[in-house]
């Protein structure tokens, strides 16, 4: 299930001066054999005791002992694709530092502009990347080497790999970018080549599977919070005032969810988990009347892929990453507050939408040392010879996957969790509406 393929024999040993030994105060190579189990449940222990069966085991990142591409003479590439997330900038510093001064790699190429710049038609070219030029990049946001969205032939791209003798490709990306890097490296097996493709998870909305979170997802709700007591300020300076605020979380609500808990001044929180009915005597407009009526205040947070139930669609249409283009919910719902209150009383209603901003911001602290990791972990896996899989943070430990694996499905939050139950807790919304 969690199986990491590799390009074959790891013959050259690893220059990082590590143990074998434990108990000599020095850091240990990582054996392929050092696993940790997934499910870490009493009753999944308990049914594998009973048949008998091994459980499903991760394999742990960290330097191995051998490697299967000689440092001296490797040339790894570096891409960013799709919406731009706090933290790429670290990711990208933390590889390029980690190829040139644990391993002596000196070839490093930046892929300007996603996918596409590995598309010579589109003229981009390379970037040379030193540890000279991106020893500053992580004070800002955003990616230094560009972005875009939408797939480019896959065939064309590994031929550019080839042309320009790419030994490993560290591609850093959602869901779209992870399946096309999958897509190239089996492109890249069925012509035999010898050339890894590493996935680093990138979702601002923290809707990558199986793994703890994605980088960049802790900065969102950390930028979204003083943003929420402002709302409150806001919402609160009115006489029956009510402030709109519309996260990211195009199909899992985990950015609006933990910006509530981090800000506990919101009252609704609407997600894409969670469908809803505006009307009727528990509806959500119901519901923010008897709020006013008792508190004469309210702070609403909803993801942008919330109540896409409650729209008409004659088309389904789609972004270039093939990502479902929802209606704007925030508009929407500011339109029907409106509405709904005007015979009833006045209301005062501000809508906020910083997602852009959000999104563009610094790492914080938290989020640049798990970006280091993660790009440091990446680059120890890659050098091994492993290919097809992502590096991320299970049960709070660095583990490399199989990309297939995290892909299969979009993680979204579980209603009958403890995490939605704090939710609820925090804001007294109605458990159904």
């Amino acid at each position: 299930m969690f199986q990491i393929e590799n390009l074959g024999e790891a013959r050259f040993k690893s220059p990082l001066q590590l143990s074998t030994v434990r108990g000599d105060n020095i850091f240990n190579f990582v054996d392929d054999n050092d696993q940790l189990v997934y499910d870490l449940s009493l009753e999944t222990y308990n049914s594998c005791i009973a048949n008998n069966q091994k459980p499903h085991c991760l394999e742990k990142a960290g330097p191995r002992q051998k490697l299967h591409f000689n440092p001296a003479q490797t040339t790894a590439a570096i891409v960013t694709c799709g919406g731009l997330c706090p933290g790429i900038n670290n990711v990208i510093r933390g590889v390029v530092m980690a190829l040139h001064y644990f391993y002596g790699v000196k070839s490093i190429l930046g892929v300007p502009y996603g996918y596409e710049g590995l598309n010579p038609k589109m003229g981009h070219g390379f970037v040379e990347l030193t540890p000279d030029k991106v020893k500053d990049i992580h004070q800002f946001g955003g990616t230094i080497l560009g972005s875009s969205r939408g797939a480019q032939d896959v065939g064309v791209m590994v031929d550019t790999l080839v042309e320009n003798h790419i030994d490993i490709l560290f591609t850093i990306g959602g869901d779209g970018t992870l399946r096309g890097c999958n897509e190239i490296g089996e492109e890249i097996q069925r012509r035999g080549l010898d050339i890894s493709v590493v996935g680093i998870p990138k979702t601002i909305d923290n809707d990558i599977d199986i793994i703890d979170k994605s980088f960049g997802f802790e900065t969102s709700f950390d930028i979204a919070s003083p943003i929420l007591r402002d709302a409150h300020n806001e919402a609160k300076g009115a006489y029956n005032g009510v402030s709109i605020v519309k996260l990211m979380g195009r199909d899992s609500g985990f950015i609006a969810a933990s910006a509530a808990l981090a800000q506990p001044v919101v009252n609704f929180v609407l997600i894409p988990e969670l469908d809803f009915d505006l009307y009727g005597e528990n509806g959500f407009l119901e519901s923010l009347k008897k709020r006013l009526e008792s508190k004469r205040h309210a702070v609403i947070v909803v993801a942008e892929g919330a109540g896409q139930h409650l729209f008409t669609k004659e088309e389904i249409k789609t972004d270039a990453s093939g990502n479902v283009q929802h209606d704007d919910i925030g508009i929407f719902l500011k339109d029907k507050i409106k509405d709904y209150f005007k015979g009833i009383f006045p209301i005062t209603v501000k809508y906020i939408d910083p997602s852009y901003i959000v999104r563009s911001a610094a790492a914080n602290s938290g989020d640049s040392v798990f970006c280091s990791g993660l790009a440091y972990m990446a680059v120890h896996g890659a050098m091994a010879g492993k290919t097809k899989f992502v590096v991320g943070r299970v049960n709070n430990k660095m583990v490399y996957l199989p990309i297939s694996a995290v892909t299969h499905k979009r993680k979204k939050i579980d209603l009958e969790s403890e995490f939605w139950f704090a939710v609820l807790q925090s804001t007294g919304q109605p458990f159904v509406m």
